[in-house]
């Protein structure tokens, strides 16, 4: 059962997983990912490179490429185990394929080796992942504008993501946030985000770090009348973050998204009427028309005089 519900979720997202492999950052990484495996298993390539096997066969794995592959396939596992998002499963296995290709070309021929680890510097300088760009209702602010939205309605409690666009845990979190303010934005609860990659004033301020080694990104933090009230995930004595998984289910239950969502409603609902009440004109009085009707009369009047 452990084996069958990866294997059900991959199936379930296989759409959308050919959807991302259409990329141009995908199809690139694909072909790098299998670049030893087309080296060892192509024909007149394969013939002039070196093997330990018995039987002197240079176009089928040794068994030290096989120890190799093994080992590197069970720390995928172990990694994507963790993993909460179809992008970091994709991500992972993309991402060990280059380091097995870096170990696998090395100890095949160091020239070949230097030539792989280029292209793989040159790769990661020039390509990054695609953005999510899916439907959301989330605000983007600037250092400008973070604290004034705010401490704009003290009624208004805020969700706002600390975030990085070359953090590779910001990119897989960012489907999971957008999916999370679909389901429970209202004029009461607001989602917003705010790259602390870009302003470095608001990682000071808010005391979230962008170091790598933190890992304090993405940070989520939770805002009523404009003052922090909590935030995940927890940052320890030593300036680290505690592990913590940011799952949909988590945020959920961490920060009492059902409940918040049920009072927040409320405001929506004075704020529509009085939305609501505003679009209807004032009810004329009784006295109108008959006050039309005089002045009509002396109209009238005027004129007869006038002939």
């Amino acid at each position: 059962m452990a084996l069958l519900t990866p294997l059900f979720a991959f199936l379930y997202h296989l759409p959308q997983v050919y959807k991302w492999l259409l990329k141009p950052y995908y199809i690139a990484s694909l072909f790098m990912s299998i670049a030893f495996l087309a080296v060892r298993k192509t024909p007149g390539i394969c013939d002039h490179l070196a093997t330990q096997r018995e039987d002197g066969n240079s176009c089928d794995f040794d068994w030290r490429e096989v120890e190799i592959l093994m080992f590197l396939s069970a720390i995928v596992m172990m990694k994507n185990r963790r993993a909460i998002t179809v992008e970091q499963h994709v991500g992972n296995i993309i991402l060990f394929s280059k380091v097995a290709n870096v170990i696998l070309f090395f100890r095949l021929d160091i020239r070949m080796g230097l030539l792989y680890l280029t292209l793989c510097i040159v790769f990661l300088m020039t390509c990054k992942p695609p953005l999510y760009m899916g439907p959301e209702y989330i605000k983007y602010f600037s250092d400008k504008t973070i604290d004034d939205e705010l401490g704009r309605d003290s009624r208004v409690t805020w969700i706002v993501e600390f975030f990085a666009n070359w953090s590779p845990e910001c990119q897989s979190f960012a489907s999971v946030y957008a999916d999370l303010s679909l389901k429970y934005n209202c004029a009461g609860l607001k989602f917003g985000k705010v790259d602390i990659g870009r302003y470095g004033e608001v990682s000071k301020k808010y005391k979230v770090s962008t170091s790598p080694l933190s890992k304090q990104l993405p940070s989520l933090v939770l805002f009523q009348g404009g003052k922090e009230v909590m935030r995940r995930p927890q940052v320890d004595k030593k300036g680290r973050a505690v592990s913590w998984s940011f799952t949909e289910e988590n945020i959920i239950r961490e920060f009492n998204l059902n409940e918040l969502y049920q009072k927040a409603k409320k405001l929506s609902k004075t704020k529509g009427d009085k939305v609501s009440l505003s679009q209807f004109p004032p009810v004329p009085e009784e006295e109108e028309p008959v006050q039309q009707g005089a002045d009509a009369q002396g109209e009238e009047s005027e004129s007869k005089k006038d002939k």
